[in-house]
């Protein structure tokens, strides 16, 4: 059992709380019953596990899968585990794994995209990964000065659905969107003075959604290569709502009127 704070181990998987280090090292952090068990089941490879004994006890097939995929297993006390963590109360478990490569995404395949423009908050990030993929999103593009798509948070946030949504981060979004039109695709951008609502738009078409920065909203430069802007009501002086939401009520908009 790992019982002290300067174990190799534990330093080095301190340091995977820096974005700069986790991309040094290539690895992500895995916080958590969900994430670990999630990419099990979605057979990710994980580098190491740490776990406390209790956990153990509780999740024995669970450990036993974790061990099976992961080139180092370890038992650490409940101590050692709150530091290597960065949640204030980890529940038990946290692993590394390797970091997703991000291969070419196929725009041609691509029959609901969503683009993500300058977004910060690593919490409405995994949100929407989540939301995308339960809404059936082909493809999700995040801008270069976004949050990092590998934030913990933002697996956290995702409820393990982070493995399974194909996502890149963009050199140059509006390349992409322009190549998305040229290939007969509609691109919709999202603000809050648009002249249409959401709902009037036909979603049936191959369709890229754009929405923007939590605060800022879309670049102009990247309104203006979409085809057509809406908005979202709001009532009771709300001047807008959660980009989260925002991308919920879009996406499931384009499901109803795909599936429904």
């Amino acid at each position: 059992m790992i019982t002290s704070i300067q174990n190799p181990s534990v330093k080095q998987m301190r340091k995977l709380h820096s974005v700069k280090e986790r991309r040094k090292q290539n690895l992500i952090l895995l916080e958590g019953t969900h994430l670990v068990e999630s990419a099990c089941e979605l057979n990710y490879s994980l580098v190491s596990v740490f776990c406390t004994p209790s956990w153990q006890e509780t999740h024995p097939q669970l450990w036993e899968n974790a061990c099976q995929k992961s080139q180092r297993a370890e038992i650490v006390t409940p101590e050692i585990l709150r530091a290597i963590a960065t949640t204030v109360n980890p529940d038990g478990v946290v692993a590394t794994a390797p970091r997703r490569s991000t291969s070419q995404i196929s725009l041609d395949r691509v029959q609901l995209g969503l683009v993500l423009e300058r977004l910060q908050d690593p919490g409405n990030l995994g949100t929407i990964i989540r939301t995308a993929t339960a809404a059936d999103v082909d493809a999700l593009w995040l801008s270069e000065d976004s949050v990092d798509l590998e934030n913990p948070k933002v697996l956290r946030s995702s409820a393990g659905e982070w493995f399974k949504l194909p996502m890149a981060i963009s050199t140059d979004l509006l390349e992409l969107v322009k190549d998305y039109r040229s290939r007969g695709g509609q691109v919709i951008a999202t603000l809050p003075q648009a002249p249409l609502t959401y709902w009037q738009i036909d979603f049936t078409l191959p369709t890229l959604i754009l929405l923007g920065n939590e605060g800022g909203g879309l670049t102009e430069e990247l309104v203006s290569f979409a085809d057509k802007q809406v908005k979202i009501p709001l009532g009771g002086g709300v001047e807008s709502l959660n980009a989260a939401i925002a991308a919920a009520l879009l996406l499931y908009e384009a499901k109803r009127q795909k599936n429904y």
